[in-house]
């Protein structure tokens, strides 16, 4: 096969056989990581018989009705099935029927006015129909003609007495009540996905083991332990949660145990394939190091559907009801701490952050392998905030599974996330249009771009936010394609406008007032400096500490370009209306912090998200892309007990600063 025909095939196929950099310059992708590719699409090209095969699968796909159409409510729609009679049973039982239209050969269904997951049958093919409203639950719809702020926090980092050293949603609890009180209309989450119990030495909330079920860590307990220290230390805090959890479990009355067969039998297989993956994963790992991965587990365990799998649930009952039982004890805790923010007044409540990715080696991936990019891990090519590129190490969604499964791990993903939320944080919602992938062992800058279908993922966004009364964000940071915002904005996605990113064409900062008003506003992230650390410099400390700034010109030149920027962003204070007076020095941070949310607030998006630790003026962030255990990510604890964290003078007045701009729940 020539290189060109392997690009055609990549094309047609959704991968991108070329692509741009920040600079505008055009790279091609090597024919080896076009194959790689698309034998993890599902589609081989490393023979010529084998490539002849997948154009084929491609042509013959094209031509088969999917298992779910999505669709736009009030708009026709169009269908590839053969023309004729059709009845369509909506969701609420009732049933229409008629003759499909004709429209450049494609039959056309007229359109439909009830959004909802409907039956569409034509002769004897059948297909879930998935009808969605224009556009995503808006803070307009929760709020008419107000504007809404909340909290970003890290759950791990808050404190409660008897926490054991770990936050959780109880000190979530804690929180929501003085947050709302103070005029906060929600506060959103850092992800709380399922980790891997065998192994609490990991613990990065964005690389989980499923995205679909919960950190069983962050259920309410009382326990002892250390809640003064300012680290948290995961698998000291992990171990004791998890045989609290287990006494919990063993000393359950018979109103308990009814309560868990209920929830196990309303989540199902999503449920017990989870059960059974961390009841295997003890067991094999526990006795074996070497077998983390479950593809390096024995073959008959290798695939959830062998029976092998479901003889050893048989043999070890009681672990696999153990680990339902965690779900359902974290899933109640959760939905506990959602019932308070409402019930404290919050319109919105929780926000949950959705993780773009899950570890290969994790339950999701080997729960549902046909819709998994295995063999492929998602990242970034090579732009200004890595030369090298980035190589996350986490699985993503293959789009051809999905289409080919309906859909149906997506949509429980989206379900999951609402569930016990007001909101859900999409993060690299870039990955909506598409995603970097690497090849295993290839180096971060030896990927490709392959393609999602972003009509149909954002029509199931927008009618899981509807159903579940959930507003959705997507971060929709780095490089960005052409026109992917105005569907975003278009949908009803709220992107994020981040203070240190809304820059003019002379690097100056922008005035509120042009930021986006269907986005949210928000004056730093958990990957980038706090105000105070980036004001102070702090930031910069911690990367020249760990070699992340290059050579001492560079390092003297990303010094003297933060001097520079400190006073742009000034000038930008005083245009704004957020600061007075001459420039503070740079360990002078509190004007600085101050100024940054009276500026954010003042922005004409519709929703403002601040960072409770811009809230408290620290100079520290919670993660520092670029380090592992260099930096202590995801292990920095907020001063203070949750309950009193927004009671000092100085807080109360920064966030009496958000309600005078009209910001309030």
């Amino acid at each position: 096969m020539t290189d060109a025909t392997l690009a055609e095939l990549a094309e047609a196929a959704g991968v991108a056989p070329r692509w741009r950099d920040v600079h505008g310059a055009w790279h091609t992708v090597a024919p080896a990581t076009l194959r790689v590719v698309l034998g993890a699409l599902g589609l081989p090209a490393g023979t010529e018989t084998a490539a002849r095969d997948s154009w084929a699968s491609l042509r013959h796909g094209s031509g088969r009705l999917p298992p779910l159409v999505t669709a736009r409510v009030g708009q026709p729609t169009r269908v590839a099935v053969a023309f004729g009679r059709y009845e369509l049973r909506l969701e609420d039982g009732s049933v229409q029927d008629g003759m499909l239209g004709d429209t450049g050969g494609m039959a056309e269904l007229p359109a439909i006015t009830q959004p909802g997951y409907h039956r569409l049958t034509v002769g004897a093919q059948q297909v879930t129909l998935a009808v969605a409203p224009a556009r995503c639950l808006s803070v307009r719809d929760i709020a008419p003609g107000r504007r809404l702020w909340g909290l970003a926090v890290q759950l791990y980092a808050l404190r409660r007495h008897g926490d054991g050293g770990l936050g959780d949603f109880g000190s979530l609890q804690d929180l929501v009540g003085p947050a709302a009180r103070q005029g906060a209309a929600a506060i959103a989450i850092s992800p709380v996905h399922a980790q891997f119990s065998a192994d609490p030495d990991r613990f990065s909330p964005y690389s989980p083991s499923s995205r679909m079920q919960l950190n069983v860590l962050h259920t309410r307990l009382d326990l002892p332990g250390d809640e003064t220290a300012d680290l948290v230390d995961w698998p000291a805090a992990g171990r004791a949660r998890l045989a609290a959890l287990r006494r919990l479990f063993d000393a359950a009355d018979a109103a308990t145990l009814v309560q868990l067969a209920a929830f196990r039998a309303r989540e199902g297989d999503t449920l017990e394939t989870h059960a059974r993956f961390e009841a295997l994963h003890a067991h094999l790992f526990g006795a074996d190091p070497g077998l983390w991965h479950w593809r390096n587990w024995p073959e008959q365990f290798r695939d959830p559907a062998n029976p092998a799998v479901a003889a050893f649930a048989r043999e070890h009952a009681d672990a696999v009801r153990l680990h339902a039982f965690m779900q359902f004890a974290a899933d109640r805790s959760l939905g506990d701490a959602q019932r308070a923010a409402r019930d404290a007044g919050m319109p919105i409540g929780l926000i949950a952050d959705l993780a773009v990715g899950a570890d290969s080696g994790g339950s999701h991936c080997w729960s549902r392998q046909s819709e998994t990019l295995l063999g492929l891990s998602i990242g970034a090519p090579p732009d200004l905030l890595s030369i090298s590129g980035q190589n996350w190490g986490l699985a993503a969604f293959n789009p051809r599974g999905l289409v080919q499964n309906g859909f149906g791990a997506y949509i429980e993903l989206l379900r999951s996330a609402m569930r016990h939320a007001g909101g859900v944080r999409i993060d690299h919602a870039l990955g909506l249009a598409r995603l970097w992938v690497v090849p295993d062992g290839a180096s971060a800058s030896d990927g490709a771009y392959i393609a999602f279908p972003t009509e149909d993922l954002l029509r199931l966004i927008a009618l899981e936010s509807s159903r579940h009364k959930a507003v959705v964000l997507g971060e929709d940071l780095g490089t960005i394609p052409d026109g992917f915002q105005d569907r975003m904005r278009d949908a009803g996605v709220m992107g994020m406008r981040v203070l240190w990113f809304e820059r003019s064409p002379d690097h100056g900062f922008t005035a509120p007032s042009t930021w986006s008003a269907g986005a949210a506003a928000m004056t730093s992230t958990h990957d980038l400096a706090t105000v105070a650390g980036w004001w102070s410099g702090h930031d910069l400390e911690w990367r020249s500490r760990l070699n992340l700034l290059g050579d001492e010109a560079n390092k003297a030149r990303i010094w003297a370009e933060r001097g520079r920027d400190r006073g742009m962003l000034w000038s930008a204070f005083h245009a704004s209306g957020a600061a007075a007076g001459g420039q503070p020095e740079p360990w002078d941070a509190v004007p600085a912090v101050d100024a940054a949310i009276r500026h954010t607030a003042a922005s004409d998006c519709e929703f403002v998200i601040l960072p409770i630790e811009d809230a408290l003026g620290l100079a520290e962030q919670p993660n520092l892309p670029g380090t592992l255990d260099e930096h202590p990510n995801w292990r920095r604890r907020l001063p203070g007990m949750a309950a009193d964290l927004l009671h000092a003078p100085e807080v109360a007045a920064r966030l009496d600063a958000l309600n005078a701009t009209g910001l309030s729940a």
